[in-house]
């Protein structure tokens, strides 16, 4: 059994009705009370009473917190929110569902940043969540039947090392834990389209913020993506751009009225110099000398991330790769990866990625041989993010032609 209304096994019958019983003190602080609302956080605990109640009564606590209710309607976002996050709702699938877009590629992460705060991004996705849900809930008006859960495509055409950038990285974690507690249900399926090398190891960041119900809802699909998309979508709901036929008025194929396609964020948004970071790690390079630290990477795709600050003054810093790794090696001896230069980390923290192009051991290294006088203490974390484990060096190639997988 679904475990949806006209669906429901006994068993299930009877925890429904326990369930409305144990919640009557907080049904009508909810936005909906009607079984179909109250199953949706039933499935997401697999029918357990008491992990669906406390998940229930958390909610309730959250939408008093973030002033669910109005949200959409007292709450305004920052402007280079409302101005340069890309994506928007547009049409219904083929089952009267709303459509979500997120396109990643125009995005600039650390531009954003720079401009509002983590809670601003946070808030105005729970007023996308609400607006999606209300959007819901007139479709079931309109339609006379329960629609309760979106259709999600997510466009990472022109994914780069720059979204992998470990704040975005973080706050898009919070948001996807921040979705899964409190709209479960919410997400009938995600197509991923366009995905390139570096999908895998994005991916990988974020997965483990995802219940096991709502990974098997995503869909990397291949070459044929726009052929699957009008399986699900009528060609009139679906954009131009994406093979179907909706335009803006105007003609506009990114129907960009309703989709922002946004790009870099102008300087004359940004309210701070620099994002605050909690480093792992700490160390000093004497006057006049270098300190080095290895990683060795087993098979390409991988990706090296860094972040450091000094203190007091400038700092260089490269990376290179050698044979073997533990046998110290002057940076002549090595293959200049990453070039070596200062770096002004005392004044703006500076942060990095590579992806590695081949196996081998890559040396991370901060140089001071310049400074005749001043010793420097570096704060610095560095991560190797790996593809998702469960695919093939194939896989990491992204979809074959013609094909789509389940994550």
């Amino acid at each position: 059994m679904s475990g949806r209304v006209g669906d429901l096994s006994p068993k299930q019958a009877e925890a429904l009705e326990q369930f409305r019983e144990r919640i009557q003190d907080i049904l009508p602080q909810l936005p909906a009370q009607h079984d179909h609302f109250l199953l949706r956080w039933l499935r997401a605990r697999n029918f357990n009473i008491q992990k669906a109640e406390a998940m229930l009564r958390k909610h309730v606590d959250f939408r008093k917190h973030v002033a669910a209710d109005t949200i959409t309607t007292e709450w305004q976002p920052p402007e280079v929110i409302e101005k340069y996050l890309s994506g928007g709702m547009c049409g219904y699938d083929r089952e009267g569902s709303p459509i979500w877009y997120d396109v990643i590629g125009p995005m600039d992460p650390k531009g954003l940043f720079l401009s509002a705060s983590k809670q601003d991004f946070i808030k105005s996705k729970i007023r996308d969540c609400e607006k999606l849900q209300k959007e819901c809930d007139l479709q079931s008006e309109r339609l006379g039947r329960n629609i309760e859960s979106i259709t999600m495509i997510y466009d990472v055409e022109g994914l780069g090392l720059k979204h992998l950038w470990k704040p975005a990285i973080e706050t898009y974690g919070e948001i996807l834990s921040m979705f899964e507690a409190n709209y479960p249900e919410g997400l009938k399926r995600l197509f991923v389209i366009k995905a390139p090398k570096l999908f895998p190891v994005a991916y990988n960041l974020v997965k483990h913020f995802l219940s096991e119900i709502t990974r098997n809802k995503i869909v990397i699909l291949g070459a044929n993506w726009q052929e699957v998309l009008l399986k699900h979508i009528d060609a009139e709901e679906l954009p131009a751009v994406y093979g179907g036929k909706l335009t803006d008025p105007d003609g506009d194929p990114s129907c960009r009225t309703l989709l922002h396609m946004a790009g870099t964020v102008p300087t004359s948004f940004y309210v701070r110099d620099s994002v605050k970071v909690d480093y792992e790690q700490c160390l000093t390079v004497s006057r006049g000398s270098t300190e080095q630290m290895e990683y060795e990477i087993l098979f390409p795709g991988c990706v090296l991330r860094w972040q450091f600050a000094s203190e007091g003054a400038d700092i260089g810093f490269g990376v290179f790769m050698k044979a073997k790794k533990g046998e110290w090696q002057k940076a002549g001896q090595m293959q200049e990866v990453v070039p070596s230069q200062r770096y002004n980390a005392h004044l703006v923290p500076e942060d990095g990625s590579l992806t590695c192009p081949q196996p081998g051991v890559y040396v991370l290294r901060f140089d001071n041989t310049y400074s005749i006088f001043q010793t420097k203490r570096v704060s610095f974390t560095v991560e190797v993010l790996l593809p998702v484990q469960s695919q093939s060096s194939k896989d990491q190639d992204g979809p074959d032609e013609g094909t789509s997988r389940q994550l």
